[in-house]
């Protein structure tokens, strides 16, 4: 396993993905698509061979920039295990563009969900277990290399709750444990907890009636926050309003690292309970389900609707299942979400979903967004400069890391809210240029940055189908789903001249 742990990051994910390969092949075979089963067990064969030949070829290559080296696997990551990934998936369907399958792969390694067939019925089994098993390991894959790799570069997010002596505790970490040292120790710590959430979520949803199949693949979506499912979302599923109960508790493990373990890379309290990212999670998650259900209550009062207690009751747990879904950038949308329309009348507020999936989840968690603990940081500054309006000589309290959470934190914030600002008029800039419309390029750049991939058909006043799309809008699509889950201070930090400095 050492010997194994010191090839490039980019080999062992080539090798995971091979393998990873004969889990369709022997679903293929035990339903009798023999055609996907071969496809899948000769795609598994062959680039396991070609794998390891890369293997034993690079094994003693020398890493001469071990930060640049770590951000470029990344990078490759999101942009070549896509290409190896899409192989069996464009040869077992035999029909569409490679193009087409390598979009599907970008989507479901960056967790965003985004698809181009728009009916789940014309895909097989097999490859929608494909696309689940991909985005569940793109999931890991995020939760790993957030702490292996992100935090000692202090990028990702952790950058904000980081205090002064940032740089020579991170470096420090760098130097005296190497990548394959901090691979093994986060991926033995992670993955244990990661795979076993994940049976206990899909034995419960098929303990409350679902299918075995798409118990298992929602359970890996919703844990990799990825959004994929083989009918269409948990609504077309049988799990009914006892699965989406039990779904929303999953949900929490998206809102904070601290749900699923504790990092020590961070001075801040390590309980659940005071965990700002937490707290300012269930805040949003309770405030605005609440503010859906009073515009509906509204819609409802108006139409003579609001003596219908089942109603308003569908239209709450509506709201509030669909709130905690994109806030997480999952996207799945409630069974009840469409009912809460019919009650009241209303159209769906597609502004207030694409707020939510740009808010995003917690730090090193799989979520996409611009994270909980940016948003905390900048509502901390701004609360104390109100403060200092009101009282010019207080003081504020509350210790060193809060202190540092609304200066530099919030600095550091404030500045990646730019940049993700930038990004995204560039983002739409570009789609406008390849002949969409502003509101369909508003929905698709949100979709593809906060990698919340099915706002495109709950957020838009109309669905927008991905399939419609030109090559050219695919392409940036693609590049904007991989921009969006690295995050521009990465691709900033990869610009770095110090990185590329012999």
């Amino acid at each position: 396993m050492a010997r194994l742990l010191e090839l490039p990051l980019l080999v062992l994910l080539s090798g995971v993905v091979s393998l990873a390969m004969l889990v369709p092949a022997a679903q293929g075979l035990v339903v009798r698509d023999l055609h996907e089963a071969r496809t899948f067990f000769y795609g598994a064969i062959l680039f396991s061979f070609l794998t390891i030949l890369v293997g034993i070829a690079t094994r003693d290559t020398p890493i001469r920039q071990p930060a640049r080296n770590q951000l470029l696997n990344v990078l490759g990551a999101f942009t070549l295990i896509p290409a190896l990934a899409a192989v069996p998936f464009y040869e077992a369907l035999e029909s569409g563009t490679y193009l087409g399958a390598y979009f599907e792969m970008v989507s479901s390694l960056t967790t965003t969900g985004a698809t181009l067939f728009d009916d789940p019925a014309v895909l097989p089994d097999s490859l929608h277990l494909w696309r689940a098993i991909i985005g569940w390991l793109g999931g890991a894959f995020l939760w790993v290399s957030a702490l292996a790799i992100l935090a000692p570069l202090n990028l990702g997010g952790f950058e904000v709750g980081s205090g002064d002596d940032t740089q020579g505790r991170y470096t420090q970490i760098s130097q005296m444990t190497t990548l394959s040292d901090r691979l093994a120790r986060y991926g033995v710590r992670l993955l244990p907890i990661y795979t076993v959430l994940t049976l206990v979520l899909w034995i419960g949803l098929v303990m409350v009636g679902e299918t075995p199949f798409v118990a298992i693949c929602h359970a890996m979506a919703i844990l990799s926050t990825s959004g994929i499912s083989p009918v269409g979302g948990v609504a077309n599923g049988s799990s009914g309003l006892a699965g989406e109960v039990l779904i929303i508790l999953f949900f929490l493990f998206a809102l904070s690292r601290q749900t699923f373990g504790t990092d020590q890379l961070t001075t801040y309290s390590n309980r659940l309970r005071e965990d700002p990212e937490f707290r300012i999670g269930l805040l949003i998650a309770g405030v605005v389900p609440m503010l859906l259900f009073l515009r509906h209550w509204v819609g409802a009062y108006e139409g003579d609707q609001i003596e219908n207690a089942a109603g308003a009751f569908r239209a709450l747990w509506g709201s509030l299942f669909t709130t905690i879904s994109f806030l997480t950038t999952t996207g799945f949308a409630s069974g009840f979400w469409g009912d809460a329309q019919s009650w009241s009348g209303l159209q769906t507020p597609g502004l207030i979903l694409m707020g939510l999936a740009l808010v995003g989840g917690g730090v090193a968690t799989t979520a996409g967004g611009v994270k909980l603990l940016r948003v905390y940081a900048l509502y901390k500054h701004g609360r104390r400069e109100i403060d200092r309006l009101v009282h010019p000589s207080s003081i504020a309290g509350s210790g060193g890391e809060a202190r540092r959470i609304r200066r530099q934190g919030a600095y550091i914030a404030w500045i990646f809210f730019m940049l993700f600002a930038v990004t995204l008029a560039l983002i739409m800039t570009l789609l406008a240029m390849s002949g969409l419309d502003f509101e369909t390029a508003t929905v698709l750049t949100v979709a593809a940055l906060s990698t919340t991939g099915p706002l495109a058909t709950e957020a838009a006043a109309f669905p927008i189908s991905y399939a419609a799309l030109s090559t050219a809008t695919q392409s940036i699509l693609i590049a904007a789903m991989v921009l969006g889950r690295l995050e521009t201070l990465a691709i900033i930090a990869l610009l770095n001249p110090d990185f590329w400095r012999r």
